[in-house]
């Protein structure tokens, strides 16, 4: 059976954030699917709800798991998702993780500065998408630069995302994993605060910090990115039961 690759976004964003690395995997030959979380991509129309994104994961990585081991990839707030998803008292089918921009727990202080500051681009009359717009055209390079916005921009289900965040018990999901575990974060990311102590709960994990990228690492360094998709791929498939 052959390594599955499901990924998942981060917020605001869709599945379309993953094609360099769905255009990688698919040049190797390795299975991979994207996912839309509710309120945002092609799901923008619903209501953000944490257990429907759950399941969204789960109805994903279940179904890949009928054709092989599965590898879940997700970044930013699809990282934390995945984090609680794949570290529940009742361990789903993944048998690896890569927590992209994801090492921070979503409480307290921190959390509060985040929603105010969306709420405030909200309330521009364009939402904060000129910025935006120019921050990514400044910051990645061509062959990503579209992907964030491809998909368009889930600025309605911010909020409450962010809200539903802080409800996860991320200490103790984290100290449940027990699969091949990889944390990778740029030099600059807002989200890497406590990746060391994430990094302590998951003994077994692996902490890849990469120099002068944002939050945005998989489009900012994606063939950096892509290598540790190569690595993933290859430890689970050393691991995988081999056909007799």
């Amino acid at each position: 059976m052959s390594i599955q690759v499901v990924f998942v976004h981060g917020i605001r964003t869709s599945a379309t954030m993953w094609r360099a690395q769905l255009s990688h995997l698919a040049e190797r030959g390795v299975a991979a699917a994207a996912i839309d979380l509710p309120g945002h991509g092609t799901r923008m129309s619903e209501a953000f709800v944490l257990d429907a994104a759950m399941a969204t994961i789960d109805e994903a990585v279940r179904d890949a798991a009928t054709r092989g081991p599965v590898l879940l990839v997700g970044h930013s707030m699809g990282g934390l998702i995945s984090i609680a998803y794949a570290g529940a008292e009742e361990a789903p089918p993944v048998a690896g993780f890569i927590g992209a921009s994801c090492t921070a727990f979503p409480r307290g202080a921190g959390l509060a500065a985040y929603r105010f500051l969306a709420r405030r681009f909200n309330a521009l009359p364009d939402k904060g998408l000129w910025l935006t717009t120019h921050m990514l055209a400044a910051t990645l390079p061509d062959e990503t630069r579209g992907d964030f916005a491809a998909g368009g921009y889930a600025f309605d289900a911010q909020d409450v995302a962010l809200a539903s965040l802080s409800t996860l018990d991320l200490a103790a999901d984290v100290h449940r994993l027990r699969m091949p575990l990889w944390w990778i974060n740029g030099q600059f990311d807002q989200l890497r605060p406590q990746e060391r102590l994430f990094q302590r709960l998951a003994p077994q994990s692996e902490l890849i910090v990469v120099p002068r990228t944002s939050h945005l690492v998989t489009a900012m360094r994606p063939r950096v990115f892509n290598a540790l998709l190569d690595l993933a791929v290859a430890t689970l498939e050393q691991g995988a039961p081999q056909p007799s």
